[in-house]
This record gives C-alpha cells, sequence and structure tokens, in this order.
C-alpha cells in the first residue's frame, strides 16, 4: 500500500520541516510521498518542502479545504492522509491508520494532542470533545485518512466551507463505507491558542458536532491569520 500524505501550508517555514521529518520517519516502513500544497507563501515554505524531498503544488486559494484539494488531484497513493502543517506524526499512528484501512474502512481519522500549554478551557473541554468527535465518527481536520475512491464520491472537501470541511466531509463518507477513529493520536500545535481566544477556538470545536450547525461559511483566520513564532 503506497501512502499519500497532503500537507496543506502557508507560510509555514517555522514548523513545516518538523511536520515532514516526522512522517518521513514515521513512515518508512511503507511506500509513500508527501505532497505539499503551498498556497502562495511568502516565506521559505515552498524551498523547505522541495529540501526536504517533498513534491510542492502551487496555488492560491486562502481556503484550506479546496488546497487540500490541489494537493490530492497530483497523489497517486492507494491512500490519502492529510495532516496540518503544524502536527507530528508517530509511527504507531501510520500503522493503526494502515491498519484501519485494511480492517475495511475507507475513511478515518485521529485526534490531536496539544503540544503546548494550552488555556484551562482547552484542557477542560478537550476529552469530551474527543468524545464526541469519536461518537459522531468525524475527524479533527489537523489528521484525517480516507481512500482515493471514497474521496471522490465525496466530491472531495467542499470549497465553500471555511472551517469544519473535514466535519462535512467525514459525515458524506460515511455513506461509502466504514469510518474508524484510530487510538493513536498526533500531536498538534497549540500555538492557535496564543493568537486567538480559547472560547473562539474551542467554540468552532463545538459547534461542529451540533446537528444543523455545520455549515460554517464565513471566511475565519485561524488558518491564514497572524502567525506567533514558535
Amino acid at each position: 500500500m503506497k501512502l499519500s500524505f497532503i500537507i496543506p501550508a502557508w507560510n509555514e517555514e517555522t514548523l513545516l520541516g518538523l511536520t515532514i521529518k516526522s512522517i518521513q520517519q514515521s513512515a518508512e516502513d511503507f511506500e509513500f510521498e508527501i505532497i505539499v500544497a503551498d498556497d502562495a507563501s511568502d516565506d521559505r515554505t515552498a524551498e523547505i518542502a522541495k529540501e526536504l524531498g517533498a513534491i510542492v503544488v502551487s496555488c492560491n486559494n486562502r481556503q484550506i479545504g479546496l488546497t487540500r484539494n490541489d494537493g490530492a488531484v497530483v497523489a497517486t497513493g492507494d491512500l490519502l492522509i492529510f495532516v496540518d502543517a503544524d502536527t507530528v506524526v508517530s509511527k504507531t499512528v501510520v500503522r493503526e491508520t494502515v491498519e484501519a484501512i485494511e480492517n475495511g474502512a475507507v475513511a478515518g481519522g485521529s485526534f490531536p494532542m496539544f503540544e503546548e500549554n494550552v488555556p484551562l478551557l482547552a484542557k477542560v473541554i478537550t476529552p469530551t470533545l474527543r468524545i464526541m468527535f469519536r461518537l459522531l465518527r468525524v475527524a479533527a481536520g489537523a489528521y484525517m485518512f480516507c481512500t482515493p475512491e471514497s474521496f471522490e464520491k465525496a466530491g472531495r472537501f467542499d470549497p465553500k466551507f471555511f472551517a469544519a470541511e473535514e466535519v462535512h466531509l467525514s459525515n458524506k463518507l460515511h455513506k461509502f463505507g466504514k469510518y474508524k477513529t484510530i487510538n493513536a493520536r498526533v500531536v498538534t500545535s497549540g500555538r492557535k491558542f496564543q493568537t486567538h481566544s480559547s472560547f473562539e477556538i474551542m467554540m468552532t470545536f463545538v459547534l461542529v458536532t451540533i446537528p444543523g450547525i455545520r455549515s460554517i461559511k464565513k471566511r475565519k483566520n485561524l488558518w491564514y491569520g497572524p502567525r506567533t513564532p514558535q
């Protein structure tokens, strides 16, 4: 099985290298490719990706779902794995991902842990959200996987959604087979809590778990906002 890791990136020169290296180490037992969809970065994002051997797809979307789609277009693997540019992947995560597909799943995800210290509100509510996401069988955006066939049948990431696009896609993927939330967890940066209030971020998570309030169609700056140095 060949794995295609797809990383949407905008001005990610600080953390992208760590993400790519973690994938290279964690997927070394498999055939794999790493695709960085560079959304018109004006820093060294594309250069770093190329130096580390990734395939770089250039785009200009300012929309993370559409940027993920652009990366998927050139993927040649038997499994698409979408990883955020500030997320570290372990061997256990990759192994459980492959096992989920081998056991009949067509899609799934890993609910992330935060690397840095995060506000008390996030610490309190995150365990509950993890349970809710598992019960609802939906993915958090930091790490999501699906077969190319199910991805196409589901219509890819819907570009009209500016948040919760992975939740929307997860729900559509349910029609085509089993969805699996793996036990292993990726580690993602807590930097958004440094540039946005914990209330704003956690309310976004909460809203996407409520039926009928998943259509977040206003442009948000969680992905294309200020970058706090790490």
